[in-house]
């Protein structure tokens, strides 16, 4: 049976595991969305495939309403659905191994297992799938502000910028924080938490801030900007815990 191979790739080549390595090597292609006409993380995909010797194959990503849908999880859902048919579409058209190239580690806020998983369920296409772990966000923030994410005993909350407010309001006081784009954090005490800050982090245009919320806000957004500039493109994360 043919094989679907789903690979956290951390920020490209240098973080790259020698297990990801390994089973992007061994598969016939990769698949991977096109989100624009000039979509430079998928040209990032393009350059490792090359580097690597497999072929991609890009295909154009269905578009999704992100301006805060009345029905969030519908809309996403519906994209999901979407997504799945037109890999569908390829894994029929093409034949042997494929690979997604997930950035950082699949298992954090990436749709790309459920999707496979719906492809499957579909069952036009018989084929196994896996997934192999890459180096995350979160992990790559800790390390270069040198910190531990939770505090001896203590937890951490993993959310979102369309949650975090609500987080907040049920008692988190530790939390990391992805895909908060807006910066919802701006609307929380700027003198009662700390923020860690970081914006395509193992990139070249890497950036970091760290300080007193409500002081370093201001470099916070000067800071994304600057790296959506320069790359083209911006991920960010930040750790925000309460002072």
């Amino acid at each position: 049976m043919r094989r679907v191979r789903i690979v956290g790739i951390g920020m490209g080549v240098e973080h790259l595991t020698a297990e990801a390595e390994t089973a992007i090597r061994g598969v016939d292609y990769v698949i991977a969305a096109q989100k624009s006409d000039e979509d430079p993380l998928l040209e990032a995909r393009r350059a490792l495939c090359r580097d690597l010797g497999v072929p991609l194959v890009a295909v154009p990503d269905p578009p999704r309403d992100r301006d805060a849908p009345v029905d969030y999880p519908g809309a996403v859902r519906d994209w999901h659905d979407a997504r799945a048919a037109a890999y569908e579409r390829v894994l029929l058209e093409r034949d042997g191994d494929a690979a997604f190239l997930v950035w950082g580690d699949p298992a954090f806020y990436d749709s790309t297992i459920r999707i496979v998983e719906q492809v499957a369920e579909r069952g036009r296409v018989p084929f196994s799938y896996d997934v192999v772990p890459g180096v995350s966000a979160p992990q790559l923030l800790a390390a270069r502000h040198r910190l531990v994410l939770h505090e001896v005993g203590r937890p951490v909350l993993f959310t979102t910028g369309r949650r975090l407010l609500e987080d907040v309001a049920a008692g988190h006081d530790n939390l990391v924080v992805l895909l908060d784009g807006r910066l919802v954090c701006a609307l929380l005490d700027p003198d009662t938490w700390d923020v860690w800050w970081g914006a395509n982090l193992g990139a070249p245009g890497e950036r970091l801030v760290a300080g007193r919320l409500g002081a370093v806000l201001p470099e916070i957004s000067a800071a994304r900007a600057a790296a959506a500039a320069e790359a083209g493109w911006v991920m960010d994360v930040y750790l925000l815990r309460r002072a």
